[in-house]
């Protein structure tokens, strides 16, 4: 007769089909996953705990300023403030949108906006200067005047259409005409603060 005898396994841990399963351990949140913004604590993967670390990648990035941000989120008092900037995770998580602004190019995209808003003044300078040509002068202006008519490019009289043309060959066309398309409705961008 054979008897079975307990063995005990010696290979490489976790891998042993007869033992039960470890139970997974939970991860509870660790105080350095939020931030307390007007009084509240905010976890840093919520909708406003995201929108605070964008708005801290543009603080890295100079277009926003730290009184702009500690404006925004009501953050008064300095110890917060030293908390909030001492935050190893939120650290990790402006680092990884820092990075991912400069690959798809919005960083480039605000910082020159940011940018743009002084070409009026510097234009104006321009145009306004006795000792700058009159070709400069005028090429002043015309930069000015494109400036403020931004948006206006399109007139109220040209409307959206679509037409299908389909040669059926020998002189037979079939020609259908969408007419004048309804205006694209914009979708408002809701912000956490108002809702």
């Amino acid at each position: 007769m054979l008897r079975c005898s307990a063995m005990t396994y010696t290979g490489v841990p976790g891998f042993n089909v007869s033992e039960e399963p470890a139970a997974t351990p939970t991860r509870a949140t660790k105080r350095d996953d939020a931030v307390t913004l007007r009084g509240v604590r905010v976890p840093l993967n919520s909708d406003v705990g995201s929108a605070f670390t964008s708005d801290c990648a543009r603080n890295r990035e100079r277009i926003f300023s730290d009184d702009q941000i500690r404006e925004k989120y009501e953050i008064i008092d300095d110890n917060a403030w030293t908390a909030i900037t001492q935050n190893k995770a939120l650290r990790r998580a402006i680092n990884a949108e820092c990075e991912r602004r400069m690959l798809n190019g919005d960083s480039a995209k605000e910082s020159a906006a940011k940018i743009f808003t002084e070409a009026p003044a510097v234009l104006g300078k321009i145009l306004n200067s006795e000792s700058a040509s009159p070709k400069h002068r005028i090429d002043a202006a015309r930069e000015l005047r494109a400036t403020a008519n931004v948006g206006a490019e399109k007139s109220t009289n040209d409307t959206d259409r679509v037409v299908i043309t389909i040669n059926l060959g020998g002189d037979e066309k079939l020609v259908v005409d969408s007419g004048p398309l309804p205006p694209r409705q914009v979708k408002e961008n809701f912000d956490a603060e108002t809702e």
